[in-house]
């Protein structure tokens, strides 16, 4: 059965690998990753996706009017996807000063509304290859075969919800003397666009078993 779907991401970060559609002269934007998701979603499952489409005129509104609707549409979903790109997240300016916070808050949160309750959204987070198709900027595989996470790199909400299992399995490497974590670690895992691309259902499917698993996890809801 298909999923309503909202993507939280940067619309405007291009330090993202271009798309094999895109001409030499044409720069490629997360929007663009997220276009792709959609049209995945509208002919190829039975997956709803909720965002805002592309040709979506919203500069009439004010910023609290476009908040309403964001949040409207994230109520109506059960996951919630997050594009984690390069320049993501603005360090110059706080936390709550920019949407993909807010929007993972309210993915988060169990929200009523006319006698209806939105649960705790399946959250799963897509890396996006830099320009140089390279994940390194947060996903670096080290000498020992175990990866690196840099969630230094990711808003407060999004870092607090990764490795945030309760009773985690994890054992200490006698190559670089640090724990590695195995199994289903984080409420919002992480992984790549090349293999999300591959097999998305299998990924949708095992947020959703995060999601009924949610009491194992320490969930962080506030920006």
């Amino acid at each position: 059965m298909g999923k309503k779907i909202f993507v939280s991401y940067k619309y405007a970060d291009s330090d993202v690998q271009a798309l094999e559609n895109k001409s030499w002269w044409e720069t490629t934007t997360v929007r663009d990753y997220v276009d792709k998701l959609e049209t995945y979603f509208d002919k190829f499952s039975d997956h709803i996706y909720k965002g805002e489409s592309d040709d979506e005129d919203l500069s009439y509104l004010t910023e609290d009017q476009i908040w309403e609707k964001l949040k409207d549409r994230i109520f109506d979903s059960s996951v919630t996807i997050v594009m984690i790109s390069p320049n993501m997240r603005e360090a110059y300016r706080s936390d709550r000063s920019q949407w993909i916070p807010w929007e993972v808050s309210f993915s988060l949160k169990e929200t009523t509304r006319n006698d209806r309750t939105s649960h705790s959204n399946a959250m799963l987070a897509i890396v996006l290859p830099d320009r140089n198709g390279s994940y390194d900027y947060y996903l670096t595989k080290s000498f020992c075969g175990s990866t690196t996470h840099h969630t230094d790199r990711l808003f407060k909400i999004i870092r607090d919800n990764k490795f945030n299992i309760k009773s985690p399995d994890r054992r200490l490497c006698s190559q670089c003397g640090g724990y590695h974590y195995y199994g289903s670690y984080s409420y919002i895992e992480s992984v790549k666009w090349c293999d999300f691309i591959e097999l998305p259902n299998y990924y949708i499917e095992q947020a959703l078993k995060r999601q009924a698993n949610i009491g194992d996890y320490t969930i962080t809801k506030e920006v």
